[in-house]
Parts: C-alpha cells; structure tokens; sequence
C-alpha cells in the first residue's frame, strides 16, 4: 500500500492551545484569554496562558516535527499576536516571533500550512460587537493583508477559517466557548453569514498579496454520515443525509461549504431556517465564493447510515460495547472514505484532512515510553480508509493527525490528549508516544507498512 508521492504527511495545531506567552511580548488579549478567567467556564479553570510553551520551546518542537518525519504543518498565526487590537498597529515581537518559526520549519524541511482563525479572537474586536459586527469581514481581511505580507515570501499554503460551526455554535449560541454567548438563532445565522463574508475577503486578500503562487482553503467540520454497506440504497441514503440541514441545528456542512465552493447557501437550509436565515445580496455571494485550490476538512466520527423502507436515511445504532475515545466519540474509521467520496462528488476540489485524530486515557510508563496502542490503530486504520478512497479516484492530497502535541483542549482544559507527542504541563518536558514513532514509520514507508 503506497501513497502519492506528493502526499502531505502532517500534523496540525492551533496557536492559543499550545503557544503559552499569552501576555507577554505585545501580544493583546484574546476572547479566549478573557474567557478562561471565569470561574467555571472551563474544566478545573485550566488556560492557555502557558499551554505548551511552545512560544519558547518553538524549535524542540519542530526538531521533533522533524524527528517524525512531517513534511507538512499546520499552524494558526495568532491574530490578537499579530494585531493586539484586531486592528490598526502591528505587533513587531509578534512579527518575529513567527519569522523565527517558519525559518526553523523551512530549515528542517517542513511545510508550513497556515490557519488565519483558529479561535481566538482578538478581544478589542469582541467587545466591538465580534462576528456580529458586519465590519467584522472587513477586519479579517485587513489582519490577513498584514500577515500575506510579511509571510508570504515562505508560506504558500493557507487556510483562512477553521470550523465556522464551532465558532457560531458553541461561542454564540451554546456559550460553551468563547465569548460565551447565548444569541438568539437568527442573530447566530448573522453572525456566521459575517464569518462566511470573512472567509471571502481573506481569500481576496491572499489572491492580491501573496508574493508567491498561493495555495488556498478552508477548514470546516467535514460533518457527514457513513454508509451502512456497499448497497447503492445505503450509499445515497448516506449522501443524501451527510448534506440535510435540521431547522433546529447549525450543526451541518451543506449550509458551511455550498456558500463557499457553490455560490449559494443551500435551498433546504433556507426553507429549513426560514425566517431565521441571514439577509445577503448576490454580491456576497461573489465574496463568499472566491476561488480555493482545496478543500480542507476537520473529521472525527460519523453515525453510519442505511436506507429505510421509504428510502430515505435512517440510522443505524452503534453496536453495544463499541469502540470510542475518551471524548465519548466512536471510533468510525470509514468516515475518512464516505466523507471523502460525498464531498469531491459535490465541490470537486482536492481533499486535505486537516484534522483527524483521538483522545485515549494515556500515561507515562516506568520506561519512559508512553504506550499508547488505540491512537496507533487509529492512525493505521483511518489512512487505510484513505487510501481506499485515493484508489478510487478521490484526491485526497495530505492527512494532518489532530494535535502534534498533547494541549489545551479548549472547555476541556487538559483532560483530554490528543497528541502524538506527549507533554508534561508542569515541566514542559515532550516524549513522543509510540503512536507518533509509529505514524514516523508510515511516512518513511510511504504507507506501506500499512
């Protein structure tokens, strides 16, 4: 089993989880900074004021990155870093900061894939209204205009927003995330009609700017359903229900992606929204939909699906006793394939996974190894299930595992790992687990130890 040679074999983080630094050096407050500091917002009041001290311990880190053998990263440029008033005067140590990151990723060979939001909002914008602001668009292109042109002569890959359902969903409508707000769903669809507004004009923005060729995405929740069996029924059973948008959610991908990659925000999710849905002109349609050279997607788990009687999707309940993570997620390594296959179907544009990865309870042992044998099946069997899809003909260009490091897990605090690399929050000190010296052996192999 071999994968292309161009294959992009990475890891992925995001920077208010693991930088740390996150008061010194000019950098302005985030909404995450801010949020951390109520009482109970977050697990044990864990922050990411150090995280991983990466902003210190930058180059172990990608000594390690090297050591495993990426040849792709992906990282978040941190907005209030770079801006600490989300507009306006530019922060020169932030500047540096990054300077001295990506020389040290290009030095080892690693290819730095750049996330523009990942979060953490700068909180001067917050307290102007955030993504509510219908300024906001115009916010994120002018921060992305500053940062194309200071990193622009070493970083091609970019990708503008990660997952705008999070960001809606959870910090505007649940408040289980920053800022912690409870909107009402017609002002939460405003909202991320002004996120989707902000992807455009960051796209506009690295179009005009980039000193070389950019290469341009997006990173949405890759949300969808897996089929059942291999029976065409199943199949478009799944596809049918991996784009249906539920009038009572925001959880979906259709309403996320058709703006983006069709030009058009999808029929059944305005006649599932009604009145609730956003108001917009076909000239932010054009904004929304400006050109991208991938499609990234952030997938986990996903519900299988078969066709009922009449049909029409029906879902199949786990198995009792089924495997999951400490997330209580199941484990479901055929989304990788299913998910794929609807997507390309629908945009046709190359397929990047820009996050995957699990969460197990993991320790380190008497040996000083961390033992971690789920995250290594997880690892093998979901770029099994990638390579099936890439020899059915489905594009699939790189596999970022989610997270290179164990980190601050947002509203989880640190309960939950991720990394293939672990990390001691009280000295700093990094082992690779065996499931990153495993996924180090699929790169050399080219996935042919698989």
């Amino acid at each position: 089993m071999s994968f292309p040679k161009d294959f992009v074999w990475g890891a992925a983080t995001a920077s208010y989880q693991i930088e740390g630094a996150a008061f010194k050096d000019g950098k302005g407050p985030g909404i995450w900074d801010v949020f951390c500091k109520k009482p109970g917002a977050v697990w044990m009041d864990h922050s990411g004021d150090v995280a991983c001290d990466h902003y210190h311990r930058y180059a172990e880190d990608v000594g390690i990155m090297k050591n495993i053998g990426l040849n792709g990263y992906r990282m978040e440029v941190s907005w209030p870093r770079i801006m600490p008033e989300g507009c306006g005067a530019v922060n020169a140590k932030g500047i540096d900061f990054y300077d001295r990151l990506f020389d040290e990723l290009l030095k080892a060979g690693i290819t730095p894939w750049v996330t523009l939001y990942h979060w953490n909002l700068p909180q001067a914008l917050q307290e102007r209204g955030g993504w509510q602001n219908p300024d906001s668009p115009k916010w994120f292109g002018d921060f992305t205009a500053i940062v194309v042109d200071k990193f622009s002569d070493r970083v091609v890959h970019w990708m503008t927003v990660n997952e705008p359902q999070v960001i809606i969903n959870h910090g505007l409508v649940t408040g289980c995330h920053a800022p912690g707000f409870k909107i009402s769903f017609a002002e939460a669809l405003q909202a991320g009609h002004n996120l989707l507004l902000a992807h455009g004009r960051s796209v506009s923005a690295i179009r005009s700017g980039a000193k070389a060729v950019p290469q341009i995405g997006y990173a949405p929740v890759g949300w969808s359903r897996r089929s059942a069996s291999d029976d065409p029924r199943d199949v478009d059973a799944a596809r049918h229900a991996t784009f249906e948008i539920d009038p009572t959610s925001l959880w979906n991908s259709a309403w996320w992606m058709d703006p983006v990659f069709l030009g058009r925000y999808p029929d059944q999710g305005l006649e599932a929204y009604g009145a609730a849905a956003p108001k917009f002109t076909d000239e932010d349609m054009k904004i929304i939909s400006q050109e991208l050279d991938f499609c990234g997607v952030n997938i986990y788990t996903a519900m299988a699906v078969k066709a009922g009687a009449d049909g029409r999707p029906e879902l199949v309940p786990n198995t009792v006793g089924y495997r999951m993570n400490t997330y209580d997620w199941p484990i479901t390594p055929d989304v990788l394939y299913w998910a794929g296959k609807f997507f390309y179907e629908r945009y046709k544009k190359p397929l990047v996974i820009t996050e995957n990865g699990t969460c197990i309870a993991e320790c380190v042992s008497k040996d000083g190894s961390v033992h971690d044998p789920q995250r290594t099946e997880f690892i093998a069997d979901h770029l099994i299930a990638v390579k099936r899809a890439i020899d059915e003909g489905i594009p699939y260009r790189g596999y970022f595992y989610w997270s290179l490091l164990d980190n601050f897990e947002w509203h989880w605090g640190y309960k939950h790992r991720f990394g293939m690399v672990h990390v001691d929050f009280e000295t700093g000190e990094r082992i690779i687990k065996d499931s990153g010296k495993f996924y180090g052996e699929v790169i050399r192999s080219g996935g042919g130890n698989l």
